[in-house]
């Protein structure tokens, strides 16, 4: 199993659909603040924010341990678990949008201020890089052409154009940067999780 280029499209409409509410908060909470206070309250309170941290948590904990089950060989870690690598990457996709989907629910789309606007706008990052990665990668991959570029006016073929790359040297060079952005706002994102949940006991 694994997202046809079609599916991640789909997921990408559906990022940006989530995505939309962080931009309009500025204008939906004062409404509701102003015509349903007690529900505002609610949204805000200690245990909506504890039940709904948690629940993100575990998305989180999932996600670890899928990277773990992918990448445990170049890490000498040994985690099995049943099922193909490709089931586990997809998996990991469709978590990454669960967990943006739980994010959505725990913040109510309040974009937060200082270390948590921070936050939050890295772990936007982690999902864009990854979504944008896996559909760039599948659309390469399920395409009809061998090679991708262009041939200058003065050359004949694509073989001789440096311009044009094989297929899995695009993917390879593409991979470069997108899986590394990705890997790095991962590293900063547990990082800043791990302060996140600090602050979040520490003012309780």
């Amino acid at each position: 199993m694994k997202p046809n280029f079609l599916t991640l499209t789909l997921l990408t409409f559906a990022t940006a659909l989530l995505l939309a509410p962080f931009a309009l908060s500025p204008f939906y909470l004062p409404i509701i603040r102003d015509n349903n206070f007690q529900f505002y309250q609610l949204l805000h309170g200690e245990i909506y924010k504890q039940v709904t941290g948690y629940l993100s948590l575990l998305f989180v904990v999932l996600e670890m341990v899928l990277t773990a089950r992918k990448r445990g060989r170049g890490w000498k870690i040994q985690i099995k678990l049943p099922g193909s690598i490709r089931f586990w990457r997809s998996l990991h996709i469709f978590l990454g949008l669960g967990l943006l989907v739980t994010t959505l629910v725990h913040t109510i789309g309040a974009q937060g201020l200082n270390f948590n606007a921070i936050f939050l706008w890295v772990f936007f990052g982690v999902i864009v890089s990854a979504l944008v990665g896996a559909v760039a990668e599948t659309g390469i991959l399920e395409s009809p052409q061998k090679f991708f570029g262009f041939v200058p006016n003065n050359l004949e073929s694509k073989s001789q154009s440096r311009f044009w790359l094989p297929k899995g040297v695009l993917i390879r060079k593409l991979r470069l940067i997108w899986l590394n952005t990705h890997i790095f706002l991962v590293n900063a994102f547990i990082v800043m999780l791990a302060i996140h949940i600090f602050i979040a006991y520490y003012y309780q």
